[in-house]
């Protein structure tokens, strides 16, 4: 049960780490064999994903597409101190919403399928994000644009992302990657997006923010109130108090402290994380939680119509894509959403 449970909060590589410290005190054979047995599978993965993006990356440079690489290896290393312990299903990069056509022309002859086809690129069209997967492996690649984080209250400033960037080593490589204080807020934004259920996400930003002594709070403030995210951030933090009981970072403690409205949006995350997104919740209670995320009132209001009438390529006609058509996509969305999460959804 502990097995199945990590796994699906995708913290196996977290658990079987502490209980290496304990020396498997108590598990019984058969559970420490099989844990070891995922956990090598999830090593040869994660060297294959490796081993993907270091060739994307030169391919790309070549390219003159310039790169980010978020999440997955990254948060893995930054947070845990290896890249290869968290799991993982996919590669995440940043690219600008106007190399997309020629970062996808260079993915598909690198022998990736693309989720989203050229001709809807070339119409306009803009998905949630822009899926590539290599045939017969389970190696995917997800690209971003600013145009596709739309769950950012306020729209991505990407120049500032790409003037603020770093090189992160990584397996012996320098790798171009956000600067800590953008990572962090990134996955604050990706766990609000996600209705924090799965752990890890909390487990993430927990151990960044306590891993990292360096990180500049007021730059973590400023990248927060420039895109509106202020609460998202809030929550990210205070979960790790809430969940894990660790002491908020000392910066952002009486911010924390402050505001009742976070404190009771992590009393509503810690009811779902038992369910691990198994049980999602339901759309009346999902569009309350969108409008108080955002900070509540019209600018709430607001985000939460923005994102129901945002259509991604779930919403476009099948057959379709290469017809720009945003708004009868957009009048398909929320009827999509109701049936989906909506009473017997």
């Amino acid at each position: 049960m502990l097995l199945e449970l990590a796994e699906g909060h995708g913290v196996l590589g977290i658990v079987a780490a502490r209980l290496e410290e304990l020396n498997y005190e108590g598990v019984p054979p058969d559970a420490r064999k099989k844990l070891q047995t995922r956990l090598r599978a999830q090593y040869l993965f994660t060297l294959s994903m490796t081993a993907e993006l270091f060739r994307l990356l030169e391919d790309f440079a070549r390219a003159g597409v310039e790169t980010l690489l978020v999440k997955g290896p990254l948060i893995s290393l930054l947070a845990y101190g290896d890249p290869a312990v968290r799991s993982y299903v996919d590669l995440d990069l940043i690219v600008r919403h106007r190399d997309i056509l020629t970062a996808t022309q260079h993915m598909i002859a690198l022998g990736f399928d693309a989720d989203v086809p050229e001709r809807a690129i070339q119409a306009g069209k803009v998905p949630g994000e822009y899926l590539f997967k290599r045939p017969g492996t389970q190696r995917l690649v997800e690209l971003h644009t600013e145009r596709t984080f739309r769950y950012y209250p306020r729209p991505m400033r990407v120049e500032d992302l790409y003037a603020r960037q770093r090189r992160v080593p990584l397996d012996g490589r320098d790798v171009p990657a956000l600067s800590l204080e953008d990572e962090l807020l990134l996955n604050c934004i990706h766990g609000a997006k996600h209705f924090w259920e799965r752990l890890i996400w909390v487990a993430d930003v927990t151990a960044l923010a306590a891993r990292h002594p360096e990180m500049d709070w007021q730059k973590v403030r400023q990248a927060a109130k420039d895109v509106g995210a202020e609460r998202m951030l809030r929550v990210g933090l205070q979960l790790g108090v809430s969940v894990f009981g660790v002491q908020p970072p000392q910066e952002m403690a009486a911010e924390l402290t402050s505001d009742a409205a976070t404190k009771r949006l992590c009393q509503q995350v810690v009811r779902w994380l038992p369910q691990a997104g198994f049980a999602p919740p339901a759309l009346r209670e999902r569009a309350f939680f969108r409008v108080r995320m955002a900070g509540g009132g019209f600018v709430g209001a607001q985000y939460l119509l923005r994102l129901s009438l945002s259509p991604t390529e779930e919403d476009w006609v099948e057959g379709a894509e290469d017809r720009r058509s945003w708004f009868w996509d957009a009048v398909r969305r929320p009827l999509r959403l109701l049936r989906k999460y909506g009473p017997g959804g």
